[in-house]
């Protein structure tokens, strides 16, 4: 699994980085919104952590961004923003889920696990490469 944790406060994005390190988690960590429309552009992650208030380019517009991308990174919003009408603001920009601040760690760490596990579609059960069709149900290998 990989997370993107997008974050403008330094301390608090080293520190959910390290926390989900050491659950065995690979995680890149961007400080403003422009950087990490660059990472985006460059890597695949299964998850991006990703605060609203953003400097450079505001967090709705990342959002925003990825979703428009088609990529299959599902987005975590982690924001001060507490009310309501800012968790369905941001549910409606595309987020897959709001986690206001302050939270839980244990909290973050499974909602990043639960939505890595929808990043990606399951794999077909009949695998067709190269002209070799493999069917494991029906145990059998095809060219």
């Amino acid at each position: 699994m990989r997370v993107l944790v997008i974050e403008d406060e330094q301390l608090l994005a080293d520190a959910i980085a390290e926390g989900l390190r050491r659950s065995a988690i690979a995680v890149d960590v961007v400080y403003d919104g422009d950087a990490a429309l660059a990472r985006l552009g460059v890597n695949e992650y299964d998850v991006a952590v990703l605060d609203r208030d953003l400097p450079i380019v505001h967090g709705d517009d990342v959002c925003r961004a990825i979703v428009e991308s088609g990529a299959d990174t599902r987005v975590l919003m982690l924001t001060a923003a507490a009310e309501i009408v800012d968790r369905v603001a941001g549910l409606s920009l595309g987020a897959d889920d709001y986690l206001p601040k302050p939270f839980a760690f244990a909290e973050l760490e499974a909602r990043v696990r639960a939505l890595a596990r929808r990043a990606r579609p399951a794999a077909p059960p009949v695998l067709d490469r190269a002209g070799i069709r493999l069917d494991p149900a029906r145990r059998e290998v095809v060219r």
